[in-house]
């Protein structure tokens, strides 16, 4: 394909928040890449980005080209490709537009393309923040198989002991794992570019590793897990997704979670992901404003970028932070915090002053070296202004 446009909804965008505050839906993270770089593994072009939101513009920019272009691809980013969709994707003509059995638009060809093109069954797609941990499992097997597909896997230490088949171990060059333990019955376990698995661990797929991810000594880890590059993980994690640059290093439970990037949980943060009465779950929702029915009985701690929790912090069942929080003090902070607010559960909270908050950020990203650019600070300034709704 030649120029292809990964778009977005606004309504699929806003029920995102607060991960889609900070990057286009396709950077989600579910399984081990993220939606945009599977469709860039499945469908190479040239792409670019259609987002819902002004201040994304400048960081995720949409070609020139690809607009003026007659023929260029516009695909749905919140759908996960596979390749019998990407292959139907392929026998559109100029002008088709491809509709799954739901009436979902996956895709269209050319920016007017009034030919409808239907398809009997339904995509996978990320509508909820809930789907990134739901779709986990199926995710990183997929991603696994593709990504390691007709290659062979660094050697893997004797020290560690494999149950179930250790063809479902795949360690890229780099890894390190020593006296672990990986049970594969359920699952693959995949150990990304120079990530590291300490010793006393013990993984049960799937669970997958991205480059310089970080699992602790002693660390129980349960299927479907993700940790995004640069992560660390400690204590226990059950089908947990974390974006990537983020910590979770110390004791403590944390399970069907989505963590964004930069955030820190704190030695002792536990966070709930099922209610003592066993009822179903009710999670925030940006749009409405409210409180709404997920159909689930387990969900944990949903928290945007830039935010972190100070030690023996308690998060309640179906908690959602927001971008750029900071809360100390152990109890419990209510179950949802807008962006920009920093305090405790006892003490109340208040704003985060913006430049405070960006130095702390700044700081916090050169310890990766990598740079906050004056383009971050004019999103987080947008976000902040957008933030300021919800308080």
């Amino acid at each position: 394909m030649g120029h292809i446009v990964l778009y977005e909804e606004a309504e699929v965008r806003a029920n995102l928040l607060p991960l889609s505050y900070t990057r286009p839906v396709a950077h989600l993270r579910v399984g081990i890449t993220t939606i945009a770089e599977k469709w860039q593994d499945l469908l190479p072009g040239n792409y670019s980005y259609d987002v819902a939101e002004e201040y994304l513009r400048e960081k995720y920019p949409l070609s020139p080209e690809a607009i003026s272009h007659p023929d260029t691809l516009f695909v749905a980013s919140n759908v996960i490709p596979d390749k019998e969709l990407v292959d139907t994707i392929k026998t559109l003509e100029p002008g088709q537009t491809l509709v799954d059995g739901n009436g979902r638009t996956v895709a269209r060809r050319s920016s007017h393309a009034p030919a409808v093109l239907s398809m009997s069954g339904k995509v996978v797609a990320v509508d909820h923040l809930y789907d990134i941990f739901t779709l986990n499992h199926d995710a990183v097997w997929a991603d696994f198989k593709r990504l390691t597909s007709g290659r062979k896997s660094a050697p893997l230490s004797t020290t560690n002991t494999v149950v179930g088949s250790p063809d479902l171990v795949f360690l890229e060059d780099g890894a390190q794992v020593e006296c672990a333990v990986l049970n594969t019955k359920n699952g693959p376990v995949y150990v990304g570019l120079d990530a590291e698995i300490m010793e006393g661990s013990l993984l049960r797929g799937p669970v997958a590793l991205c480059e310089h991810a970080v699992v602790n000594m002693g660390s129980k880890i349960y299927g479907a897990t993700t940790l995004g590059p640069y992560c660390k993980a400690g204590g226990e994690l059950n089908n947990v997704v974390m974006t990537g640059y983020s910590n979770k290093a110390h004791d403590g439970f944390l399970g069907n979670a989505v963590i964004g990037e930069w955030c820190n949980l704190g030695a002792g943060c536990v966070a709930s992901n099922l209610k003592n009465n066993y009822t179903l779950i009710k999670l925030w929702n940006y749009p409405a404003r409210r409180f709404m029915p997920t159909g689930l009985q387990f969900c944990g701690l949903i928290m945007g970028d830039h935010s972190r929790a100070g030690i023996n912090t308690m998060f309640n069942t179906a908690t959602v932070i927001g971008v750029g929080v900071n809360i100390y003090e152990a109890g419990f902070p209510r179950n949802f915090v807008a962006s920009f607010s920093q305090g405790s559960s006892s003490a109340g909270f208040t704003d985060v002053p913006l430049a405070g908050f960006i130095d702390a950020a700044r700081r916090m990203m050169a310890r990766r070296n990598i740079e906050l650019t004056p383009a971050d600070e004019r999103m987080f300034e947008a976000i902040k202004e957008c933030a300021d709704n919800y308080k």
